[in-house]
């Protein structure tokens, strides 16, 4: 006889990503979408390349929808905009620390000698 446990699997994790040039498209455009695998491979890839990653549960939800290729729809467009502005920012403020870090690096009495 086996034993059942009643425990239910831990939902799997789904991941959606975006793309958006202002200079070949009026909308952000999905260029991946997956779950469980997939979607770690999409954050694999967005974490090795030093894009910011949002956490939306429900955004990731109604994004998944669309089809990869596809502009997303006109109502998703305020939402998205709120988050494109954030990670805008953040890319912003980390650029601004690492050239502030660099420059320290550069001007540090603690050079070491090569």
């Amino acid at each position: 006889m086996a034993e059942t446990t009643n425990t239910p699997n831990p939902p799997l994790k789904k991941a959606v990503a975006l793309r958006y040039d202002q200079l070949h498209s009026d909308a952000p455009q999905v260029v991946a979408a997956g779950k469980g695998t997939v979607a770690e491979k999409i954050l694999e890839a967005a974490e090795k390349a030093g894009i910011h990653i949002q956490h939306d549960p429900d955004l990731v939800e109604l994004l998944a929808q669309v089809d990869v290729g596809k502009e997303i729809p006109a109502e998703l467009y305020q939402t998205v905009a709120e988050v494109l502005s954030f990670v805008y920012r953040m890319n912003n403020r980390h650029k601004e620390y690492m050239e502030e870090y660099m420059e320290q690096s550069r001007n540090s009495p603690h050079k070491r000698k090569g």
